[in-house]
């Protein structure tokens, strides 16, 4: 992943058969799908690659205990289906996580232990285990910081886990691979129609602050939360498409959850999943639903959102958090599909929606991570009816994601290289400075935020040891990236900053 090289593909090329707006989960799954059916296809994106929702993510890839409980054993079903095709198809992102429901009465234990059998059982021959119901002492023995009043028991069950923006930063190097075009940082500004059918799309490099006016036959906009701004740059008479919602996540250290079960609390007062999961050595707790009215790159959490998931947690587990406890909070956005009803917007469906707008541009919203593909595949399946493409099918279900060979040997050759690139950044995680100049090199990163947020997780797991390494992470970027020391200062200050808002005060 050259973005120079990436860059030279719109200066050469006169039509494209798609261009995809958005770099996000569905936005890079569309650009795969489409690169490998053959389509010429661009992606553009306006910050960096899973900027957005798609690095905020739970971190689980799973059906959906939830939703089978709401009765869309449709949306459980199609999920369930979707997670075995990501967990084979990306098995060095991805893996097996086991997780544990407490329940605190016989009806309970019965009640959960028969919908999660179920749920075994509409993921078919994809079944990652089989669910198995849980004594007190066995459950004890699973979770051992959990409050034993009134414990009876537990549901053990098999879901799925992964890092979302390394799967993102990934499935964009497949999708070049594959021969599609990708680039960070180039942002759509406006549609050229002819005929009142959109037949370019306008941008700007914001690096470079050079634009372009790209030639396509079909346009997808896969922008999640986004999805409204990029609707009415269509057709400013369109009324909204999706009604974002926010959760959050707290990350702890592992010692106020160990061991290596995450565990699922099945109903909180705001009617959703409590999650504690393992992830990179610390503890993902998460999540809420908060309907907003304002979206941006950078949503805050709400102190009522902080207050409620360490509460909760505190009721479950004997071993207290308190707020200085907090390693990060981050927050996401979810581009939930816009409905008449009124009510909670836990209880709105996750399920996607397609729209082809009489210009021609097809809007994909909704759904979660785990279903990207299927997504995808939609999407692509109607531009190529839309932009009158040769009919291809969609092969992504058996797509391997990522090259872990390749990968192997570029690091091994940047050491080879130079062996001070085997230190750590910080003495208390495991990343090197090999990580940092791979990022550069070979995964597009232009700014501090892209390696500490996006490419190395840091700032989603110790915000404040984040801040402390980000001036070194400043002075390896503008060697390579031949910046000077102005550049340095205000990518430290602007980082900073912005690291600020991922530590609770």
């Amino acid at each position: 992943m050259n973005r120079n090289q990436q860059l030279q593909a719109l200066e050469t090329s006169t039509l494209w058969d798609i261009v995809v707006i958005g770099g996000g989960a569905t936005g890079l799954g569309s650009a795969l799908d489409a690169a490998t059916r053959g389509y010429k296809t661009l992606l553009i994106e306006s910050h960096d690659f899973a900027k957005g929702t798609s690095s905020r993510s739970t971190k689980l890839v799973h059906g959906g205990v939830r939703y089978l409980e709401q009765g869309n054993i449709k949306l459980v079903r199609e999920a369930l289906r979707e997670r075995g095709y990501l967990l084979k198809n990306a098995a060095h992102l991805t893996s097996i996580q086991t997780f544990i429901l407490p329940v605190f009465s016989w009806w309970e234990k019965m009640f959960y232990g028969l919908g999660l059998k179920f749920y075994d059982l509409l993921s078919g021959k994809l079944s990652l285990g089989d669910t198995q119901i849980l004594s007190k002492s066995q459950t004890l023995a699973h979770l051992p910081t959990i409050n034993i009043e009134k414990l009876t028991g537990g549901i053990l069950y098999y879901d799925g886990q992964f890092d979302d923006s390394h799967l993102a930063i990934e499935l964009a190097a497949t999708a070049i691979q594959k021969g599609a075009t990708v680039i960070n940082y180039c942002k759509a500004t406006g549609f050229i129609k002819v005929n009142g059918k959109i037949k370019e799309v306008e941008c700007i490099d914001l690096l470079s602050e050079k634009k372009y006016a790209i030639k396509t036959k079909v346009v997808i906009n896969a922008t999640g939360v986004f999805t409204n701004a990029i609707v009415q740059m269509d057709d400013h008479l369109q009324h909204d498409l999706v009604s974002p919602s926010q959760g959050i996540h707290l990350v702890v250290d592992v010692k106020f959850f160990p061991g290596v079960d995450a565990m699922m609390i099945p109903k909180t007062d705001d009617g959703r999943v409590l999650f504690a999961v393992p992830w990179h050595d610390k503890v993902v707790l998460g999540t809420t639903d908060t309907p907003i009215e304002l979206v941006s790159f950078e949503p805050k959490p709400l102190e009522e959102e902080i207050d409620f998931i360490i509460t909760h947690m505190n009721r479950y587990c004997t071993k207290l958090i308190k707020r200085a406890d907090v390693n990060s909070v981050y927050v996401g956005l979810r581009p939930l599909v816009k409905q008449k009803r009124k009510g909670s917007t836990a209880l709105i469906s996750r399920e996607h929606h397609l729209s082809v707008s009489p210009t021609g541009l097809i809007t994909i919203t909704g759904g979660k991570w785990t279903t990207y593909r299927k997504m995808a595949a939609d999407a692509v399946d109607n531009a190529g009816f839309i932009g009158k493409l040769n009919k291809e099918k969609c092969i992504t279900a058996h797509t391997p994601i990522g090259d872990e060979a390749l990968k192997k040997n570029r690091m091994e050759n940047l050491l080879k290289n130079d062996a001070l690139l085997k230190e750590l950044i910080h003495p208390s995680y495991p990343f090197t400075k090999a990580m940092i100049v791979y990022a550069i090199k070979f995964e597009m990163a232009m700014g501090i935020e892209d390696i500490l947020a996006r490419r190395i997780r840091l700032l989603f797991l110790d915000a404040r040891v984040a801040i402390a390494v980000a001036p070194m992470v400043a002075s390896m970027m503008a060697s390579y990236l031949q910046k000077d020391k102005n550049w340095e200062v205000e990518e430290v200050a602007v980082f900073t900053q912005l690291a600020e808002q991922y530590i609770l005060k």
